[in-house]
């Protein structure tokens, strides 16, 4: 489960941003996920919830926004959606379609006290 290690990552980000910030708590996280980006929001919720335990960022809330797949199609040059990487184009139906939105998991947000 990769999940713990990215949780892990992002609690060390908040927590040193909330320590530069001189934070007493941590009260939310926004994270964006894609739809593609192979990382179950479930099982990082739950690996959240285990990290920040006894830390600045205990009993903070965790919200999770779903970014949808995107991609470009080489051969026709349609921007179109995706929901799947490799899949066809829905426009020609060619397999060049080069993901531009979807893969990418980050912290958008850290709302602190």
């Amino acid at each position: 489960m990769h999940e713990m290690s990215l949780a892990e990552g992002i609690i060390e980000l908040v927590e040193d941003t909330a320590r530069r910030e001189n934070a007493a708590r941590v009260g939310l996280v926004v994270l964006e996920i894609g739809q593609l980006s192979s990382v179950e929001p479930e099982a990082l919720r739950f690996c959240f919830d285990v990290v920040t335990k006894g830390g600045i960022a205990d009993g903070a809330a965790l919200e999770i926004v779903a970014v949808p797949g995107a991609g470009w199609c080489m051969p026709c040059a349609a921007t179109v959606p995706i929901s799947e990487l490799y899949g066809a184009c829905p426009v020609c139906g060619s397999h060049q379609v080069q993901a531009t939105a979807g893969t990418e998991m980050r912290v958008r947000e850290i709302a602190i006290e």
